[in-house]
């Protein structure tokens, strides 16, 4: 096959339709005028975005996943920067989190779906059909929109953060905690909210004690769960403390702590270090347009998808505050290609 060629109403090159057969797409986009609008719009590409790209492309929906490319991350999400996950199904030996991500992404691909590599910069949702622009100022109509961008956790800005991150720091004990890495050692959570907790009793399973390293001279968690803290004989807490380094040079050794009081340094040998102090939820782009929760996350109707605008719907972390684990993004993401094929249905736009 040779020269260019058109999918659909777009340009496309001859290496991208030799990917086309069986293979995902990165597309360089040029609309023709007059153009019809998309069935549906996937922004985001992690296990949500590649999920409802599947479903949707299945239902012969031809979704385009607006992937991402630097706001929020990167493609593919959170487990882009993830080493082992075991607690994904179908993986008994469990799987590196980039190639996951591949691996759904290749099958969105192989059912049809279309990939673009870009961020959305802005998105119009008071107009019929929704008009979206992206970071190379490619333009696009959608029918509908399923909004998968994801949370990004906030980490420590250090140097020895950066460095030692995935070799011994996580910022998800859920999900790294049960790696044979932390098991009998001592390990650290870095915060002071219901999260913090919430991640050091899971580790409590794992590791041989469980250090709450925060700030302040007590707990930002709820009542219940502070008490849970104080009373597990395995989880110390370490008052008026920060992080000044991660201690290692492959992987973490420990962790140097001022005190918040005195000023004075000390060294904790930990194996692991769990960072805690929030997420937030990747929606900068919708300029206030859809219906969010007091924490920033995408409001959905319960039981559903569907959000404050009729037609967009939200999956995955953006809108999960509570679990936002994979697989719970992933169930979330078929709701929402299954919700949005039953929209067009009754808007008679199959």
């Amino acid at each position: 096959m040779t020269g260019s060629g058109r999918i659909n109403g777009i340009i496309i090159d001859e290496t991208q339709q030799a990917m086309a057969r069986g293979r995902p797409v990165s597309l360089r986009i040029e609309y023709e005028r007059p153009r019809m609008p998309e069935k549906v719009v996937i922004i985001g590409s992690g296990p949500a975005g590649c999920t409802a790209a599947i479903y949707a492309a299945r239902a012969n929906l031809t979704p385009l996943m607006i992937e991402g490319f630097m706001a929020g991350g990167q493609p593919g999400g959170q487990l882009m920067s993830t080493g082992v996950v075991e607690n994904f199904p179908g993986f008994p030996q469990g799987i590196d989190g980039q190639e996951l991500m591949q691996r759904m992404r290749e099958q969105a691909g192989v059912y049809g779906a279309r990939q673009v590599m870009e961020d959305v910069t802005d998105i119009q949702l008071d107009t019929k059909p929704f008009f979206i622009t992206t970071s190379e100022g490619n333009h696009f109509d959608a029918q509908t929109v399923i909004i998968c961008t994801g949370a990004t956790a906030r980490r420590l800005p250090l140097e020895s953060e950066r460095q030692l991150f995935t070799h011994g720091i996580s910022a998800c004990a859920v999900c790294d905690g049960g790696l044979p890495m932390f098991r009998n050692k001592d390990l650290a959570v870095i915060g002071g909210g219901d999260s913090a907790v919430e991640e050091s009793l899971h580790l409590t399973q794992f590791g041989s004690r469980v250090y709450i390293i925060h700030r302040r001279d007590q707990l930002r968690a709820s009542k219940i769960m502070q008490e849970r803290a104080l009373a597990h004989p395995k989880i110390t807490l370490l008052w008026n403390k920060t992080v000044e380094q991660f201690l290692g040079e492959k992987v973490l050794a420990g962790i140097e702590l001022k005190d918040t009081i005195t000023g004075e340094l000390s060294t904790l040998p930990v194996a692991g270090a769990f960072e805690a102090i929030g997420h937030v939820p990747n929606v900068g782009f919708l300029r206030g347009q859809v219906e969010l929760d007091d924490m920033g996350y995408i409001k959905t109707r319960p039981g559903s998808t569907q959000t404050s605008v009729d037609g967009v719907l939200a999956a995955g972390d953006v809108q999960d505050r509570k679990y936002r684990q994979a697989i719970s993004a992933a169930g979330s993401g078929c709701m929402a290609a299954i919700e949005v094929e039953h929209w067009l249905q009754e808007k008679g736009l199959m």
